[in-house]
Parts: structure tokens; sequence; C-alpha cells
């Protein structure tokens, strides 16, 4: 099966850019996905059209909840920034296509870099399965996405 996956995640950062491109390439190399059909919101940010306008925010916003809804799974990058506690706060962009997916039956694979974080209880009632910490992100070059098992994560929730 050639699944459709949407890779959400923040990409205001090098290191944000980054980790995009990790997941990637470890979806690339998983058997049950086809590379091809990963679709990368930054990579289409509708640059014919002037960055904030009203033209291009409806292009983007409804190109990528098209794209969210023509998925078989989001993955979702989680690591965005810390508040004053040095509690990760994943991108509200994120959690929004989060949501999205969940409400539409879509399954959400969620992917944290940094292992030792919280989870606000929405997020951690909303995925299907949860990578968490460097080790356990190499997975995903071996998760099966067809058959999409339930992987939870010990993760403190908030």
């Amino acid at each position: 099966m050639s699944n459709q996956i949407y890779l959400a995640a923040p990409f205001f950062s090098p290191v944000q850019k980054e980790h995009i491109q990790t997941v990637q390439k470890l979806l690339g190399k998983n058997p049950t996905l086809n590379a091809e059909k990963i679709f990368i919101p930054m990579e289409h940010q509708m640059e014919s059209e002037e960055f904030g306008s009203f033209r291009w925010q409806t292009g983007v916003f409804g190109s990528d909840m098209r794209q969210v809804h023509r998925a078989d799974a989001v993955v979702a990058i989680l690591d965005y920034k810390k508040d004053t506690d040095g509690i990760n706060q994943p991108d509200s962009g994120t959690i929004f296509e989060i949501g999205a997916a969940f409400e539409a039956n879509i399954p959400v694979i969620m992917v944290q870099f940094e292992h030792d974080q919280e989870l606000n209880l929405m997020l951690s009632r909303s995925y299907t399965a949860f990578f968490n910490g460097n080790d356990e992100i190499k997975k995903l070059a071996t998760y099966n996405f067809n058959d999409l098992p339930t992987i939870f994560s010990d993760v403190k929730v908030f």
C-alpha cells in the first residue's frame, strides 16, 4: 500500500527544519510508504503570493487542510519551543492540524525529539502512536502505516 502522509511541524528555525528532514528521511525508508506521497507544508507556501497577504493566507490554509484530509495519516513533530518552566509547547499550527486530523478520523502519529517533556492531555489522547525521543523516532522507518498499531508513551501528562 502507498500511504499518503501529511508531515505537520513548525519550520521557523534551522533546528525545526532539521527535525523535518530527519523525519522525512526516516519515513522515506519506510516500506509501507511512498516517499513521494509525503506532503510537507513548508514546501508549499504559495510563493506566487505576498507572504502574509489575504490571498496567501487563504491559499496556504486551503491547501494544508485539503492535504490533511487526503492523508492516510498525519505525522506531527511536537518540538517547538519551551515555556518559562522548560516545558515544550508545540506549535499552534501543528496542534490545529492534529485536531483537524483527529476530528476527521485520520490517525495521528506524534513525534517528539526531546524525551523528557510533558504532554497536554488533549494531545495525549489524540494520537495513534507516539515516538518519544531520538531512539524511538528511528522506528518511524519500520512502523507499519498499513496496520497503524498503537504505540503508547508513558510521557507525563498535564
